[in-house]
């Protein structure tokens, strides 16, 4: 593959492409589905084209450790899961096996929506190898909303029905807004979940906050999915359901590196809509989003931690 920057690139910032994951310590993998069922906003299973294409304008060395992380992690680009938007079912079902692939290969999944809809497939998929999975949501929406089915409102609902997560220590950080239906809050804390509004999130300070997830979370294992809609309109203005009163770049990025102190087993990046961002500012942003955690991933090795302690646990 050649490496000149007037070259257009298939992968995520130019990594070589790999059917499986096998020898990587970290993989990329896009999930390109939504549901379908917005009225006005359709387009983020075109993210992960789009964070592709806007992630030419990174460069992977970290001046702070002198670290490559692509090269550290010798992180790969697994392609696209098999899905069909709008069909749950199938979808699903492809999401999992393409997330337990990588996890099989010993690689933490690294993955890019796509809207909000795969979050379940991807925790039923990392529970299968962490039973004490915990969940830290950066997002202006809970996504345990107390409706029926499968969408972008239910899949930490349904995540916590199912027990693939363990709401009693997972948290719900910066939501914010107007809802569809009543008591979305109160739904969410009778599952279990934490909450913390992007109100007090700015009243206690970033800091702070994290500092008592940390606590909380210990060291379990940790599913962190990043919304795109967790940053404010006036820097991810391409998102599938925009609320006003976000984090700003530099907020969101220094909430990504302390959740990055977490024992970090899967980062899930979405609802980045392309067709309502024609700049590609917010793909751009989601692109640094993953860069970012991998440098991190790699400034302290968590991952061959995590690979390091998983066989001696099956061998009892």
């Amino acid at each position: 593959m050649s490496t000149s920057p007037f070259v257009p690139l298939d992968t995520f910032m130019g990594l070589p492409f790999r059917s499986d994951a096998k020898g990587s310590k970290a993989a990329i993998l896009g999930i390109p589905f939504d549901c379908g069922t917005h009225p006005t906003r359709i387009g983020s299973r075109l993210g992960p084209a789009s964070i592709r294409e806007q992630s030419r304008l990174l460069r992977p060395h970290d001046p702070l450790s002198g670290l490559d992380p692509l090269e550290s992690l010798k992180v790969v680009d697994c392609g696209d899961a098999a899905v069909k938007p709008g069909e749950i079912e199938p979808s699903y079902a492809a999401i999992a096996a393409s997330v337990g692939s990588i996890l099989k290969a010993g690689a933490t999944p690294i993955t890019m929506g796509g809207d909000g809809a795969i979050v379940l497939p991807e925790m039923r998929a990392l529970h299968g190898t962490y039973p004490d999975l915990v969940a830290v949501h950066l997002d202006a929406h809970t996504d345990a909303y107390p409706i029926p089915g499968y969408n972008t409102a239910t899949g930490f609902a349904r995540a916590a029905e199912e027990g693939v997560v363990d709401a009693g220590r997972s948290f719900h950080i910066g939501v914010r807004g107007s809802t569809m239906v009543p008591g979305i809050y109160e739904h969410a804390l009778k599952l279990g979940y934490s909450l913390v509004t992007m109100s007090e999130l700015a009243r206690r300070g970033i800091a702070a906050v994290m500092g008592a997830v940390r606590r909380k979370v210990g060291d379990r294992p940790v599913y962190l999915c990043f919304d795109m809609d967790f940053f404010d309109p006036s820097v991810a203005p391409g998102v599938c359901t925009p609320v006003w009163g976000g984090v700003s770049a530099a907020e969101g990025l220094l909430a990504l590196e302390l959740c990055c102190a977490l024992d970090i087993v899967a980062l899930d990046v979405n609802t980045v809509s392309p067709p309502h961002d024609t700049g590609g500012m917010s793909a751009f942003l989601a692109a640094t989003v993953m860069l970012s955690a991998l440098t991190h991933l790699a400034r302290k090795g968590a991952p061959t931690r995590r690979q390091m302690r998983a066989p001696r646990a099956k061998r009892r």
